[in-house]
């Protein structure tokens, strides 16, 4: 292809760290004097967004190495960020709000000097001055060994904001422009800060403040034409001569350009002029007719420009560059221009360049001495940006970037999936939708509820459930509905919560400006909520596809990163001390970090399809494959080296886009540690020395993780180990770095290639399990019948089968899962083995019980009701249904229990609440306060009058007289030391009478015992401790039987833990077993053994 004519290289849009918590910015009220009396909100303006770039941030041993500002302004709201890719900032984010005044558009400036960061603010009212240290100041050494540092932001609150050395109010002179947008600010070479605004009349008002340590006044002069003939034809020629009814001359668009001790000043006018003055001299020194360069501009000379924009971008070596964008309807054209100094003072411009777009509505541009980045908003809400290199690109095309799109507007679900699960899984999908638009989409969807919004990844998916859930129940009027009608309810709820995240992404992900570093060419594109990073991909140059077979090749010699050698491990220890510290800090941000493997995704993403489709083709060319197509012998080329190259790369790619999609678990830092010790006693790694680091502020991909814990500073020391130059004079070029950063974590996530840090990582930071344990487990399944070994793993020992043997395996991965706590597996594997039980309604119902059981303790409440629903045995269900009553009680989650639709179970759960609250003490749970929650939910008043507000009088006026009764009953019943006091009631009093019965009228098998125990558990009535203590010294084995039949299942297992103890000696007395002194001698000696059996087997171990 041409140069001319192609594309030489594309760029892709990679969103910045869209899983963190909504910002945290500290705020602080500006309020000046003389502004009191302003009418808030009369002045309307656009948001605006822009960024500053330090001018060393692209030296390699420089303390601002890329670090830089960005900021957005909204009414009287300014919020500043200060960022760096690679260390983490702390208190940078600062949100300025100033009373009765509207921020210009565009009306922030910040500048550097050795000292300070200075910013320059304008509002409608006002102007400011902020002073801050320069990073340069804020540290002893420019050596930073720490993954976080202090922003320049730090102290702002130490900042007097009504200092009159830096506030001023703008004068209400005549001339100034009321409802103009433009505007322009700087700093002088003597350090005055200078704010340029535009007059009605043309002119620009230039208003100074002195220099921060000096004392001074503050100036306003107006800069006017400064030509004599045109004062004297002003002065008396007529409007008709003049030709006044042209277009006002007023600035549009102001830049300004700083030379040594003067400033030019640069403004666009409505009139299509572009006028440069000298503000040391306060003269026009050149006016340029724009429509000069505009192929057809009869309409426009007869209409006041609007939307024309002018850049500034300055070469050392090549000088100024002005650009300039002319707005037209439904068209736009570029002009790029040289200033060209002559003698006397005098200016001209030199046109390089004119380039034509058909987009209409343009947000921003940004300019540098090469090239035009712009970007555009069309009729259809889609962000577009291009670029273009102006000098060299003779057919004028724009090359594009390709955008970050909007997730899918549509979730189709199968009659297989859980709606909920799929809609969780897209919302909460790396890359797809940000922290802040589903925190909002939560507020709106909420509405009328308080919720905290600063919630973590993880935080913020359980509010979203519990939100919707909690919207999907409270609409449900009957309280049986068939499951179909569940699902479809549900189904409808999680749409319409998705369709309000997708209203916010979309508003939230609206561009306000560009941003361009010429140290670095690092192009950020600033949003309303987050700040975009652009990077170079890699553009493949097919000239042709005539030859189909040599394309295909072409594409998979580019795709393919595998490598015999390994990369070298470590920083070249020649290099000195100070340098190889400041390298290890280099990409080492959070921020950098998500730009990174966010490529990595991009990358594999985009080549999985590509590998893909290249699959699909070659079949088709196997087909057609005659001579006409591949030409003689190139079929079985293909066949043989084609299919068997492309099918790796298709799975390695697949491999590295799930990695980057894959969350990693978090795991506590006492067990990370653990874990390491163990691996360094093993030696099993080979990356060096794993440390427990969890400086993470929110949730990373396992991906990310390996690039921050290990890959990064392979690969950094790997680009920096042999440079082309010295490392002092060795730049930051953003693309080239951020190319070959992600070429080489790709090489060490390639499945094939040397080297095992990536799974030494995992292992370090115990993300084994999630990698490997479920997958081996699900393919060994397959070998259940055929190996040995399984075969005898899961023989029972008396060789007894109790179902398959595939179930059986099942059951016993089930038990080692529950052992290591790991419930999220046991529910993944559970699931996976109910369709290995088919019609085996048993092993269904154990396999549910299952699921249920640990979803009620992860607290997944809604999925525990779920599973509960699917048990096919009624026992089973009975209990679970229990369980759940009591333990949601327990965690007082009363709104779930209540809501829960409880299709066909509708009188078993009213008839456990029942039984439970007959059963405990009011003071621990109000059972009956539950029920009566329970019936209003379901519009069920009958039962509430009938049969619990006839209770609730009962119990609330027959309490003194039942007391009284029940004291006289005691008194009656001849109980010895009857205590009336207010600590004992007349029931301790019953329980001690029913104590002094047994212990007096004892009679054979203890059948009193028996039968008062029966009474009071058939009657959900939990029995006291010296009951129970009394009768397993008697009989035990009727105690064990009495809770069984009564399903007690817990106490029952406690039961025989305690009866197994006696019998091995520890607290026999109190199950009236007597041990001789010979039997005791003999079970010492027996653990003696087992101890001593116990500490070999370590010791060989740990060998």
């Amino acid at each position: 292809m041409a140069a001319g004519g192609g594309l030489e290289r594309s760029f892709v849009e990679l969103s910045g760290a869209e899983r963190e918590r909504p910002r945290h910015f500290r705020e602080f009220t500006v309020s000046g004097v003389g502004t009191v009396n302003a009418v808030t909100g009369a002045v309307k303006y656009s948001e605006s967004a822009g960024g500053f770039y330090y001018v060393e941030s692209g030296k390699l041993f420089s303390i601002t190495r890329n670090r830089f500002i960005h900021w957005k302004t909204s009414g009287d709201t300014l919020e500043l960020v200060e960022e760096s890719l690679d260390i983490n900032l702390l208190n940078n984010a600062v949100r300025l709000k100033f009373q009765n005044c509207s921020i210009l558009p565009g009306g922030v400036y910040v500048s550097e000097t050795q000292n300070h960061v200075i910013i320059l603010i304008l509002t409608n009212l006002t102007v400011h001055r902020l002073l801050l240290p320069h990073p340069s100041r804020m540290y002893r050494s420019e050596l930073v060994t720490e993954n976080q540092m202090q922003s320049v932001f730090t102290d702002i609150g130490k900042v007097d904001f009504r200092d009159p050395c830096n506030y001023q109010l703008i004068p209400t002179v005549p001339g100034i422009s009321p409802n103009s947008t433009t505007s322009a600010a700087w700093l002088s070479s003597d350090g005055e800060a200078l704010f340029a605004l535009p007059s009605a009349s043309g002119g620009i008002f230039v208003l100074k403040l002195p220099p921060y340590d000096i004392p001074g006044m503050v100036s306003l002069v107006e800069l006017k034409q400064s030509s004599v003939m045109q004062r004297l034809l002003i002065g008396w020629m007529p409007t008709a001569i003049r030709g006044d009814q042209g277009p006002s001359d007023r600035p549009l668009s102001l830049a300004v350009h700083c030379v040594e001790h003067d400033a030019f000043i640069f403004a666009l006018c409505q009139d299509h002029k572009l006028r440069m003055w000298s503000y040391k001299d306060q003269m026009c020194l050149m006016v340029a007719d724009m429509l000069e360069y505009v192929p057809v501009n009869k309409d426009l000379r007869l209409t006041a420009g609007t939307g024309h924009k002018l850049r500034l971008a300055y070469s050392p070596s090549m000088g100024l560059y002005l650009g300039i964008y002319m707005h037209a309807p439904k068209r736009g054209q570029f002009c790029i221009f040289q200033l060209v100094s002559t003698e006397n003072n005098r200016y001209s411009l030199d046109h390089i360049s004119s380039l034509f777009t058909s987009q209409e509505t343009l947000i921003d541009f940004a300019l540098t001495s090469t090239d035009i980045w712009a970007l555009w908003h069309d009729a259809e809400n889609q962000t577009i940006v291009k670029y273009i290199n102006f000098e060299h690109n003779v057919a004028g095309q724009w090359n594009p970037v390709f955008m970050q799109p909007l997730p899918e507007e549509e979730i189709v679900i199968r009659d297989d999936q859980d709606p909920r699960e799929m809609y969780l899984q897209s919302l909460f999908t790396p890359g797809r939708f940000t922290n802040a638009a589903l925190c909002k989409a939560l507020q709106i969807f909420c509405r009328g509820t308080e919720r905290n919004l600063d919630l973590s990844w993880s935080e913020l998916k359980k509010e979203v459930t519990l939100a919707v859930e909690s919207e999907l129940q409270g609409s449900v009027t009957e309280y049986e509905f068939s499951q179909e009608e569940f699902r479809n309810l549900q189904q409808e709820f999680w749409c319409k919560f998705y369709a309000c995240c997708l209203q916010y992404q979309e508003a939230l992900s609206h561009p306000l400006a560009l941003h361009l570093n010429p140290h670095t060419n690092m192009v950020c594109l600033l949003k309303k909520v987050r700040k975009e990073n652009v990077m170079e991909d890699i553009c493949s140059k097919l000239q042709e596809i005539r030859n189909p077979i040599h394309a295909i090749g072409l594409l998979i010699r580019e795709m393919d990163y595998e490598t015999e050698v390994e990369m070298e491990k470590g920083f070249n220890p020649a290099q000195p001390l100070n340098v190889r510290l400041n390298l290890s800090q280099l990409y080492g941000s959070s921020t950098a970090g998500y730009v990174v493997c966010r490529s990595v995704c991009k990358i594999a993403s985009t080549r999985f399809l590509i590998c893909r489709d290249l699959l699909i083709l070659q079949q088709l060319l196997m087909r057609l494959g005659d001579a006409v197509i591949l030409g003689a012998g190139q079929l079985f080329q293909a066949q043989q080296d084609l299919l068997h190259r492309t099918a790796p790369l298709l799975l390695s790619y697949y491999l590295i886009k799930w990695g980057s999609q894959c969350l990693a678990t978090d795991v506590p830092l006492d067990t990370l540690e653990s874990n390491l010790q163990h691996l360094s006693v093993l030696e099993l790694t080979d990356s060096g020395a794993l440390m427990a680091n969890k400086f993470v502020s929110s949730p990373q991909t396992i991906v990310e993780l390996f690039f921050q814990e290990v890959a990064r500073k392979h690969i950094i020391s790997h680009l920096f180990s042999q440079p082309k130059a010295p490392l002092s004079q060795t730049g930051l070029y953003w693309p080239e770095m951020i190319t070959a950063v992600t070429n080489y974590l790709l090489q060490l996530l390639w499945p094939s290639n040397p080297g095992c840090l990536f799974l030494e990582c995992l292992m370090g930071n115990c993300q084994y399990v999630q990698l490997q344990a479920l997958e081996c487990f699900s393919q060994a399944a397959s070998e259940v019948g055929k190996e040995e070994f399984l075969d005898r793993l899961i023989r029972s020992e008396d060789g007894e089968i109790v179902s398959t043997p595939r179930l059986q395996y099942y059951d016993k991965v089930l038990r080692l899962l529950d052992v290591v706590g790991l419930p999220e597996l046991v529910i993944q594997l559970a699931t996976l083995a109910i369709t290995e039980a088919g019609d085996d309604w048993k092993s269904q119902a154990t396999l549910r019980t299952c699921i249920f059981k640990h979803h009620l303790d992860l607290g997944h409440n809604s999925q525990a009701y779920e599973a509960l629903t699917q048990i096919p045995d009624s026992s089973r269900q009975l209990d679970c249904l229990r369980q759940l009553v009591v333990v949601l009680c327990e965690r007082s989650q009363l709104q779930d229990l209540v809501e829960f639709p409880y299709v066909n179970l509708h009188n078993e759960v009213v008839g456990i609440i029942e039984s439970r609250a007959r059963a405990v003490d009011l003071m621990t749970h109000n059972y009956y306060e539950l029920l009566y929650a329970f019936h209003i939910y379901r519009h069920n008043y009958r039962k509430v009058r009938n049969h619990f507000h006839c209770r609730c009088i009962k119990l609330q006026f027959g309490g003194e007289a039942a007391q009284a009764e029940a004291w006289a009953w005691l008194a009656a019943n001849q109980l010895s030391s009857v205590i009336t006091t207010k600590e004992s009631s007349a029931t301790d009093e019953a329980w001690r009478l029913l104590s002094t019965y047994l212990e007096r009228y004892k009679v054979q098998n203890n059948l009193y015992h028996h039968c008062v125990i029966n009474k009071l558990l058939s009657h959900g009535v939990p029995l006291p401790n010296w009951l129970i203590n009394s009768y397993k010294k008697v009989d035990a084995a009727e105690l064990l039987r009495l809770y069984l039949n009564y399903d007690l299942l817990e106490e029952a297992v406690d039961l025989v833990s305690e009866y197994v103890d006696a019998v091995l000696g520890k607290g026999h007395q109190y199950f009236g077993i007597e041990l001789s002194q010979k039997i005791l001698d003999k079970l010492e000696d027996y653990q003696q053994k087992v101890d001593k059996a116990t500490r070999d087997l370590l010791y060989r171990r740990n060998l």
